[in-house]
């Protein structure tokens, strides 16, 4: 009957969500379970804003993994154990009721793949209706230690169990061609974790007695399956539901005042409806594997009374239950598995459609088709990317050519309207020369990181690099010089001229800026000796463009 009530419920619930999630979408739907703005840097974490702000740039092909929320659950649902002893309730008492109840934390790891952490705490309870003398056959066993001799008893039995698992989800219809909403998530499951129970035996009734099992089978003909809901009905009213004998334990022992501990496999399936941009509905059914025989409190399975040949039967519990989900975190989308990772490319394919009549014309002039172009409006001379799109460097949502401090790092944003962040100078800059050569105001100064030991330029250094170049292009009377730290030791200096070379070598080899144009200095002192800066060279600053390396033994 519990079962049937459970089974009701569940149905209902899934009824009344499926119609909210119509309902919604009628109106327009209250959320979007595909896609996001792929342009907000805000979504991104600040371990993957490089790749972010090279996928802007058009120099990587694939945008960023945006940060999603976590997910955190409550769940309740019904608990049996399949083994020896026939899972059901022996009597209206609580503590006889299948139960279990439990909440989860779940996180996602791409869109296929989340991790879940869940606990499960639950009652199982069961008896037989075939009467069974196997506890003869074994030594300090609950029925025994009651007062029973030789006569028929009927098995039963309540569990009490806890149970902790890490978990694999697995999302298994996120990946969609021909829609973006995501309304029904299906998932499965695999997990490890471990499980601790006790099981108890009401062997006794309320005078402390052993039962009378004599009665249960008297006046009733025909095979004992015919009868079986006859005999459930009398030892229904017979039991009290005290449970309190221990059952047999793995030591082979009457019982233990002590739970077991056993390791635990688990996996299932699930179906979970959204209701809303932050709520949603499960409906999941676990398996529990440990090994065991003894969850229901028996070892030893028998199938007639007065069996003598008796065999072990591996326990298993069963968690079937329905759960509410809220998802927690801000700037952040939601969770992977309602997002279908083809949104982006389908909306990218769309907007590359050609338009007719435009994609022969090219209103502002930036070399991009109309068509093509994300920034129809942007400003003469100004250089764009292949959208179509002003440079953005620093990835803070300001142009190049409106930015005032070209290289905002990632700590110091947000930036104001102008690129400014929030951070003051770093005290190694403060002394920095000005830009003294006013028609050269627009080749901004900066500085280019290098990793330790190492003089090859990153995909963000190239990308400073190319705004660099642009803006010389521009002014073609105006220099830069390129400037590195580090005077410490000999190494050092060497490690300097380094890197000083390789931002040459590369405006000039892969920019095609002529080397005149460069003023080459290294072995700075004050500032940081990972680095490189560049500034444009003020008015009769003049300097060699090359020139020899000072220590090149020591470059290894």
């Amino acid at each position: 009957m519990a079962s049937k009530k459970y089974l009701l419920l569940a149905g209902f619930m899934a009824l009344f969500s499926t119609s909210a999630l119509q309902a919604q979408d009628a109106g327009g739907g209250m959320y979007r379970g595909g896609g996001y703005d792929v342009n907000d840097t805000s979504l991104i974490p600040a371990n993957r804003l490089n790749q972010h702000r090279d996928f802007m740039n058009g120099q990587y092909d694939f945008p960023a993994k945006p940060r999603n929320q976590w997910e955190i659950g409550i769940n309740i649902g019904q608990v049996n154990v399949f083994g020896d002893v026939n899972s059901k309730s022996i009597t209206n008492h609580k503590s006889a009721m299948p139960l279990g109840f439990g909440f989860t934390v779940r996180k996602a790891l791409g869109y296929v793949v989340s991790a879940r952490l869940q606990f499960m705490h639950g009652t199982a309870s069961g008896f037989n209706y075939q009467a069974a003398t196997g506890y003869l056959n074994k030594n300090n066993n609950p029925w025994s230690s009651a007062g029973y001799a030789g006569s028929s008893v009927y098995y039963n039995y309540k569990t009490t169990m806890n149970e902790l698992s890490l978990q694999a989800v697995f999302a298994l219809n996120n990946l969609k061609f021909h829609s973006a909403r995501n309304k029904v998530s299906y998932y499965a499951i695999a997990g490890l974790g471990g499980l601790s129970y006790k099981s108890m035996v009401d062997a006794k009734n309320a005078a402390n007695v052993a039962y009378d099992f004599t009665g249960v089978a008297n006046g009733l003909s025909g095979s004992t399956y015919d009868n079986r809901k006859a005999i459930n009905d009398k030892l229904k009213a017979l039991y009290d539901g005290t449970y309190e004998s221990n059952a047999e334990t793995n030591s082979n022992r009457k019982g233990s005042a002590t739970n077991t501990l056993r390791a635990s496999f688990t996996a299932g399936a699930g179906i979970q409806f959204r209701l809303g941009k932050s709520i949603s509905l499960s409906l999941e059914d676990r398996i529990i594997y440990t090994g065991d025989d003894l969850l229901d409190g028996q070892r030893w399975q028998e199938n007639a009374p007065g069996a003598t040949s008796l065999t072990p039967n591996t326990d298993n519990i069963n968690y079937l239950s329905i759960g509410l989900n809220f998802n927690l975190g801000g700037n952040s989308v939601a969770p992977l598995w309602w997002v279908n990772p083809l949104d982006y490319g389908y909306n990218a394919i769309k907007n590359m459609k050609p338009s007719e009549g435009k994609c022969d014309k090219d209103a502002d002039g930036d070399g991009i088709s109309d068509c093509f172009d994300r920034c129809p409006n942007t400003p003469n001379s100004v250089s764009v990317d292949s959208h179509g799109c002003p440079f953005d460097t620093d990835g803070d949502g300001v142009p190049d050519y409106k930015d005032k401090q070209l290289i905002t790092p990632t700590e110091c944003q947000p930036v104001d309207a102008d690129g400014v962040g929030k951070c003051p100078d770093p005290a190694c800059c403060s002394n920095r020369p000005p830009v003294q050569n006013a028609g050269c105001g627009s080749v901004a100064s900066g500085s280019i990181s290098f990793g330790a030991g190492s003089a090859k330029l990153s995909s963000g250094a190239m990308s400073q690099l190319n705004s660099l170049a642009n803006s010389l292009r521009s002014n073609p009377n105006c220099k830069a010089v390129i400037s590195g730290n580090g005077n410490g030791s000999k190494i050092e200096q060497q490690r300097s001229w380094d890197r000083v070379n390789s931002v040459i070598n590369y405006m000039v080899d892969k920019q095609g800026i002529d080397r005149d144009r460069f003023i080459f200095q290294y072995g700075n002192g004050g500032g940081d000796p990972n680095s490189v800066e560049y500034r444009s060279a003020g008015d009769g600053e003049v300097g060699p463009s090359n020139t020899p390396p000072p220590f090149p033994n020591l470059r290894k």
